[in-house]
């Protein structure tokens, strides 16, 4: 009996290993780096929407270069949201209280794709937390806009730009 139950137990460890290495290979990342800016001159507590970016897939060809097709895709999500200050230099984002980042396309509804509630004092990155929405449609597409909200929680006296570093996870099926 205690053969049969280590078995099992083995069989079991085996299937597990070889789903969680086809899942490995049937999954690869889609990074995609993004700047866009918040002017100065809003009022403290405003929502502040930030220019809207538009980016183009070309989503085919990383399909092909992943060796998958876009019907095969089965799951794409948001697997890291960065952003980062790059202008000016020295300013951190302490000017924010809380920050939002939405995506939409043409055939696609707008979907909240990130979110930070509280942003920490001094920070001069920020690692977003996703909300693990559904983004197949979205990255399947030729384009797709990503649209930032922000609230504001000390003046802005100058543009501050940002670059949003993302990466989106994309799992496909095997046939």
């Amino acid at each position: 009996m205690k053969r049969m139950m280590l078995l099992a137990v083995l069989l079991f460890a085996v299937v597990a290993t070889a789903c969680e290495k086809i899942e490995d290979l049937l999954t690869f990342y889609i990074e995609e780096e993004e700047t866009f800016t918040i002017d100065s001159g809003f009022p403290l507590g405003a929502l502040v929407p930030a220019t809207p970016f538009t980016i183009t897939t070309n989503s085919a060809e990383t399909f092909k270069n992943n060796k998958t097709r876009a019907e095969l895709v089965k799951n794409v999500s948001l697997n890291r949201l960065e952003l980062t200050i790059t202008e000016p230099e020295a300013q951190n984002f302490d000017f924010l209280k809380r920050i939002e980042l939405y995506i939409s396309s043409e055939k696609q509804p707008e979907v909240k794709i990130a979110y930070l509630e509280e942003v920490p004092a001094g920070a001069s990155v920020l690692k977003l937390k996703s909300t693990n929405a559904k983004l197949d449609e979205y990255i399947k597409g030729d384009n797709y806009t990503i649209r930032t909200q922000a609230e504001i929680a000390k003046p802005v006296t100058e543009d501050i730009t940002i670059k949003a570093d993302m990466r989106f996870k994309v799992t496909a099926d095997p046939l």
